[in-house]
């Protein structure tokens, strides 16, 4: 099987195992009473919800070209912010075509003519850090939830967690050195991303007006999160959804509304993701910095 054809049979299952998923969602809960839970959100913590996730694609972007300058690929943050807009709008809207990391790995490689594994390691590592901080942060909430399953567990999950950031360490000072010298400054970086998608998502919560079992809905917010990373669905759509439903089971929630917080955080990054089709049409500019300060 060619490439393109391997590349379009991997896309067709991912659309499939999407569908198939919203499919089984919707129905085992009830969309009417979903969807007049959607509109009754209130306007100004949602916009708040929109701003803290925009803030956090901005910190991600910013993490990002902390790997780039390692690679003396020295874009300027608005020609960075302007890829990044870029690929988030083709990894959700263009499923069939060009994947977004694809496309910056592509474009970095073809104008900076930096070596392939270099370019593909800094986009790995871009997306593990993110996945790192998923986990560190949901082991920490993790240890403040009241359930009988996670009781039993908590001593265990604490050394997980502080466990990972070693490993993490450990591999990118033996594996990653080029982009080494950096890897405290990604991490905070990424601590400040996942900071404020859990500050998007809890102002969802208000927006919804749900002020009970706050931290049990982050939690599954955080699971959720690092569940629609994995690549078997389009953007994630569906494995976030099945997961605030099977969450809101296992913290006796109410299901309608775990799975309306999910739709109204994909509703969120719709629109932010939306904004890359200016750069779908027009091609963001990649300048570099004319100094060689780092950033």
């Amino acid at each position: 099987m060619v490439a393109w054809q391997r590349k379009h049979w991997i896309t067709a299952v991912k659309i499939s195992i999407s569908l198939a998923l919203v499919y089984f969602i919707f129905t085992k809960i009830d969309l009417e009473v979903v969807l007049k839970t959607l509109q009754k959100s209130r306007p100004i913590p949602l916009i708040m919800a929109l701003l803290f996730f925009m803030a956090s694609k901005i910190l991600a972007a910013y993490r990002l070209n902390l790997y780039f300058h390692q690679l003396q690929v020295r874009l300027t943050q608005s020609s960075n912010l302007k890829l990044y807009l870029l690929g988030m709008f083709y990894n959700l809207f263009l499923p069939g075509g060009i994947g977004g990391d694809a496309y910056k790995g592509y474009l970095i490689k073809r104008q900076f003519g930096v070596n392939t594994k270099s370019v593909v390691s800094v986009l790995l590592l871009d997306r593990l850090s993110g996945l790192l901080l998923l986990w560190v942060y949901a082991c920490l909430l993790a240890l403040f939830l009241p359930h009988p399953e996670l009781d039993r567990f908590k001593m265990p999950i604490a050394i997980l967690g502080f466990l990972s950031v070693l490993i993490f360490w450990g591999l990118n000072k033996k594996y990653f050195g080029i982009v080494y010298p950096v890897f405290w400054r990604s991490i905070g970086y990424a601590a400040l991303v996942q900071l404020a998608q859990l500050a998007s998502a809890f102002f969802i919560l208000k927006a919804l007006s749900i002020e009970m079992n706050q931290l049990a809905y982050l939690f599954i917010f955080l699971i959720s999160s690092i569940v629609s990373v994995l690549p078997l669905t389009i953007g994630g759509i569906g494995s976030r959804e099945i997961t605030f439903f099977y969450g809101a089971q296992l913290f006796a929630l109410d299901q309608n509304t775990s799975v309306g917080i999910s739709m109204e955080f994909f509703i969120i990054t719709a629109l932010v993701s939306l904004l890359g089709v200016l750069y779908h049409f027009k091609k963001p500019e990649m300048r570099v910095v004319e100094t060689q300060s780092e950033i």
